[in-house]
């Protein structure tokens, strides 16, 4: 494969909310493509929209990344601490005539959208500040009006670029308004800020969200007024939900930090995303981390919309924790178990006797988060179960009692409690006291987990202990006789 150093993409969240799976996706799409190229992925946080700032979400933004496993190579950077730079090249525009200070008013701008809401007419700015004459500005300075800058687009003609996913795209230029580069508060518009920090740093690729690709004219024209070589653009297809609308929570469009809080595994996320608008063919889905890197090229990005299917995140997430070994399961198992568990299971968790859990459960866990539901009877001293459970078909209060009093009794007598003795203890007696094995195990099992469907029943017993399950069997019985 290889090598280019050259190449240089950027992931460039704004930490105005959680990163959720979309916006992750691209971050993943940028890291593989930096990976298989030998270039490098850059994090850049656009955090220039003050208002909109959420309390911790560059950590959350960073975390995500982390837990993934995609490394960058420089930042983060952040755009406020470089607001010079950005005010530089404004009135670099202005000077040369590519851009003009606006001193319209909100009031102003909102009565414009009406009216041309009302005329039926396309929205955007109506050019009113594009030809002030200087004693006109000077005039809308005294009165303290601060301006905001707006680039000059041209009124005519075409602005085209070559996306590396969609090919030729062309626009109109006069479908495109004057928009705002320094609002009046010193901060750039991401139009500005974006286009700047990608020249500085030298980015060769941006790969974005395809909702970016209508602004695009915008940057390149930038771009050429700015006198910088626009970088090549790949512009990521749409995500949807099962149902082909607009990808949102009820899809599953949380942030990442929540997929983690809900047990899936980070290199599921990874193999799932990378499926979202990528494949190798039609028919490989589980990827290991090297081989998405290895694999990975903008070639094979569909222009078709991804589809974000839950089921089929929680059936990878399956196999990926059937493939795990016993100590890599116990060792992620634990997290979850001491955060879910109910309150009352003592503390700090045994691993030596996780461990011992651990495999019973591998085969029915779709998430980490599952686990404490699984096997939250392996830690309770007290079951809590309806009598009826107990109660088999073709069973009575009498002939369960009897059936759990003579395995009582033989299980009493039994000196080594493991799974192959019980089995060899427990499938004659259901014979010998007329009854199915289903019938004699089903009892059992709900005596000693309190459940009527749970990991198989001799090595469950096994792990619980004798006297556990002989403690709990007399319970069950209290129960029968009450």
């Amino acid at each position: 494969m290889s090598k280019d150093k050259s190449i240089r993409v950027r992931y460039a969240p704004s930490p105005t909310g959680f990163p959720h799976v979309g916006n992750i996706r691209t971050a993943l799409f940028n890291w593989l493509f930096a990976r298989h190229c030998g270039g490098s992925f850059i994090v850049r946080i656009e955090d220039t929209d003050v208002a909109r700032r959420v309390e911790g979400a560059v950590e959350a933004i960073l975390d995500g990344l982390r837990w993934l496993g995609l490394d960058w190579d420089e930042g983060p950077y952040f755009q406020s601490q470089r607001l010079e730079l950005y005010r530089e090249a404004a009135e670099r525009l202005v000077s040369q005539g590519d851009a003009y200070y606006c001193y319209c008013s909100p009031q102003r701008l909102e009565e414009m959208r009406a009216e041309q809401a009302r005329r039926k007419q396309p929205p955007g700015y109506d050019r009113h500040c594009r030809d002030l004459i200087q004693e006109e500005r000077d005039k809308k300075e005294a009165e303290g009006t601060t301006p905001v800058v707006r680039f000059k687009t041209p009124l005519n003609g075409q602005t085209g670029f070559n996306d590396l996913i969609w090919g030729d795209v062309v626009f109109e230029n006069n479908t495109l308004d004057d928009f705002i580069l320094l609002k009046s508060d010193g901060y750039p518009t991401y139009h500005l800020a974006n286009v700047v920090d990608d020249h500085q740093m030298e980015i060769s690729h941006v790969l974005r969200a395809e909702e970016w690709l209508s602004s695009t004219p915008r940057h390149v024209l930038l771009y050429w007024a700015l006198g910088f070589e626009p970088s090549r653009f790949a512009h990521l297809p749409m995500i949807l939900g099962t149902d082909r609308t607009k990808l949102s929570k009820r899809h599953g469009a949380v942030s990442i930090t929540e997929y983690r809080e809900q047990g899936f595994l980070p290199e599921v996320m990874m193999n799932f995303l990378a499926l979202l608008g990528w494949s190798l063919d039609d028919k490989t889905e589980i990827f290991s981390r090297q081989e998405l890197i290895d694999n990975f090229s903008l070639e094979r990005i569909s222009r078709t919309p991804a589809i974000f299917n839950r089921d089929k995140l929680y059936w990878m997430n399956g196999i990926y924790i059937r493939q795990l070994s016993v100590e890599d399961f116990t060792r992620r198992a634990l997290p979850f178990l001491d955060r879910d568990l109910l309150p009352d299971v003592k503390r700090p968790l045994s691993t030596d006797y996780v461990r011992q859990i651990t495999p019973l459960i591998q085969e029915r866990a779709k998430t980490l988060a599952e686990i404490a539901g699984l096997t939250q009877f392996f830690f309770s001293e007290e079951l809590d179960y309806d009598i009826g459970l107990l109660i088999g078909k073709g069973m009575s209060r009498e002939s369960t009692a009897q059936a759990l009093e003579t395995s009582q009794q033989r299980l009493n007598q039994l000196a080594a409690f493991d799974a192959e003795s019980l089995e060899t203890l427990l499938r004659p007696l259901a014979e010998e006291l007329g009854l199915k094995t289903g019938q004699l195990f089903g009892a059992l099992r709900v005596a000693v987990t309190g459940q009527t469907a749970t990991p198989p029943l001799f090595q469950t017993m096994a792990v619980l202990g004798k006297e556990r399950c002989l403690k709990r069997i007399e319970a069950a019985l209290k129960k029968l006789s009450s």
